[in-house]
């Protein structure tokens, strides 16, 4: 039964506008956790000091995906017979980057803001910082100030941030980072990425589509090191192809740049030099806590918050963490199923209702968050990925088998695109006889990772999953090889 719907009331006491829940952050996990319990009749507040929409909207998951699917679609036309010798060209940079611009509304949010307004949430413009136990200060654009109280809880949904190290010279070399890669209005002639995780190859494979000259360095072995180990020379073998440099083993001890203008020198460890036009550091991830008054509910400032699986911040009955700034993961589709996690508790907490619900795969629960983590990284070719890889699941003490697949042998690969190249591993129990992770590479298999997802998180049986019949010919039947292989 929802609760009757509580509208803002001011307390007479302290001047404070009292609501059942405040929300700081407007980006898609917070207006999530907005939506969830507004729905259940409970007043919100949501505090948002920059665009309603957040990072995803603007800075990250649309921008960048604005600008890698004609670079996606462009290499694999040139691998189908009939398109080659059409699309010999390079793209139209002016074009891609508009069309980027319209996916992130000219970085406008006024449909944002419309849709949030709609739901009955009370948008409040600002900088909100905690204020002391269910209290949140909102500092508006002009100064002034608000005092929020909340009935039942507040949710930080502040996000987190580009993380840039400290080395000389980088602060005056105005470097990018992945707000800048993903709104540059301008192509780079030279474009030195520094980092080879999921923003680093992301943004090498889209600049490089765009007429940029990319160097990609990267300290370790090789790209995409939490993935499967074939995944990161896949993606590291195509950027190589399309004319990009990729150095592995390397650092960066400096960065320079003269006066603040014109080229950029990145110094390597042991003294080389590498010029470029602007240098994007993917180096990590911050949580935007740093001022968002932690201290005065006794938690350290710029710290990740630690939850148990509703969201609720270890040690609290009422504040709870939600999307990156837990940093369970680090992925917009995940931060929003926690909001539908935490929504639920929090109306639940608030009707007084035991969170029965709240043991693995329950409604009060997290659960996936550890083990059934989906990903796609939308370079040429895509790498898509969900639950444990196998040496995660080793080190994790579960006894497995690693079964491998080359997706190029395929019937419906072949028929994707010439030359089609691609792998794909499911990780089995052998003692549950269930699947604890799958990874593909390839072009197109991203639209192949939900079917994985869903095996992952049913822990269907490897029995069960013979009757689940891959329609032939399409690059999903390739699960049909996966079996074959295991079963012998």
């Amino acid at each position: 039964m929802a609760m009757r719907d509580r509208h803002h009331q001011t307390d007479p006491m302290t001047e404070a506008i009292e609501y059942d829940v405040v929300v700081l952050g407007a980006g898609p996990v917070g207006e999530n956790v907005a939506d969830r319990v507004r729905a259940a009749g409970l007043s919100v507040a949501v505090v948002e000091s920059e665009l309603v929409g957040g990072e995803c909207s603007y800075w990250a998951c649309m921008p960048s995906k604005a600008l890698l699917r004609p670079a996606i679609a462009h290499a694999e036309a040139r691998r189908t017979a009939g398109l080659r010798d059409a699309v010999r060209g390079p793209l139209d940079a002016r074009a891609v980057l508009a069309h980027r611009d319209e996916f992130t509304s000219q970085w406008k949010d006024d449909g944002q803001v419309e849709w949030l307004e709609s739901t009955g949430a009370r948008l409040y413009r600002g900088h909100g910082r905690l204020a002391g136990r269910k209290r949140v200060t909102v500092t508006g654009p002009d100064g002034d100030e608000q005092s929020l109280t909340a009935r039942h809880a507040v949710a930080v949904c502040t996000g987190s941030r580009a993380v840039l190290p400290d080395l000389p010279g980088l602060p005056e070399a105005r470097p990018w980072t992945s707000r800048e890669a993903t709104s540059s209005r301008r192509v780079p002639g030279r474009l030195v990425v520094v980092g080879g995780g999921v923003v680093g190859v992301e943004m090498a494979t889209a600049w490089r589509a765009l007429g940029a000259e990319v160097t990609l360095l990267i300290r370790g072995e090789g790209p995409l090191p939490r993935m499967e180990p074939f995944a990161g020379e896949l993606v590291a073998d195509a950027l190589k192809e399309a004319g990009a440099t990729v150095r592995t083993h390397v650092s960066v001890t400096a960065v320079e740049r003269d006066g603040g203008t014109g080229p950029v020198t990145v110094v390597l460890s042991g003294g080389e030099r590498v010029e470029a036009d602007e240098v994007l550091f993917a180096t990590g991830r911050a949580p935007r806590t740093d001022d968002a008054g932690l201290e005065s509910v006794g938690l350290e400032p710029g710290s990740w918050l630690t939850v148990d699986d509703s969201c609720l911040v270890e040690g609290s009955d009422w504040l709870y963490a939600v999307g990156d700034v837990n940093h369970r993961a680090l992925l917009t589709h995940q931060g929003k199923y926690q909001a539908r996690i935490a929504g639920a508790a929090i109306t639940a907490r608030a009707q007084h209702v035991p969170l029965l619900d709240s043991g693995p795969w329950g409604a009060h629960a997290a659960t996936a968050d550890h083990a059934a983590v989906p990903q796609v990284v939308f370079t040429a070719p895509e790498v898509a990925a969900v639950g444990l890889t196998l040496a995660q699941a080793e080190r994790a003490g579960h006894r497995v088998r690693a079964v491998d697949q080359d997706l190029g042998a395929v019937a419906g690969a072949s028929l994707y695109a010439d030359g089609y190249r691609g792998r794909a591993r499911m990780v089995v129990d052998l003692d549950r006889n269930v699947l604890r992770g799958v990874t593909f590479v390839g072009p197109g298999v991203g639209e192949l990772l939900h079917s994985a997802t869903l095996a992952v998180v049913g822990e269907i049986p490897i029995d069960r999953l013979w009757h689940a019949v891959p329609s032939y010919p399409t690059i999903s039947e390739v699960w049909l090889r996966l079996l074959e292989t295991y079963c012998g």
